[in-house]
């Protein structure tokens, strides 16, 4: 990642495919998008679609990963090209909490997305 933040900051248009999505058929087009290509794809999270207690999905940080890495295995996408993000976490999916129950329970969050393996987190302490 630090060759292409490089080679961009040189001018060079460059990027990775990131989506931001629980749906099975959108990360599959993501992963076929860049299978043969050599590049690394995103795949990320939000707080209300995937948390410890299970989001809106069903799933907690661990179950999301290895639903990616199903659809991964499925297409035949390498493992070490694939980048699990976690999208704006924080308390906002608990903004009708008290703030500090909100934020104690951002902190187990952030903590159940870093130890699924995710690593690009995107911290966001707003509540609306």
């Amino acid at each position: 990642m630090k060759e292409i933040i490089s080679r961009h900051k040189a001018g060079e248009q460059i990027g990775i495919c990131s989506v931001c999505s629980a749906h099975p058929l959108v990360i599959e087009s993501a992963l076929r998008f860049d299978l043969n290509s050599g590049n690394k794809v995103l795949i990320e999270a939000t707080s209300n679609q995937v948390n410890q207690f299970g989001g809106y999905t069903g799933m907690k940080p661990a179950d999301f990963r290895d639903f990616v890495y199903g659809i991964a295995q499925e297409v035949g996408f390498p493992r070490e090209r694939l980048i699990l993000g976690g999208d704006h976490l924080g308390p906002n999916c608990w903004q009708n909490e008290p703030a500090d129950t909100a934020m104690e329970k951002s902190v187990e969050l952030i903590k159940a997305y870093v130890a699924a393996g995710f690593s690009k987190i995107h911290l966001d302490a707003s509540m609306s």
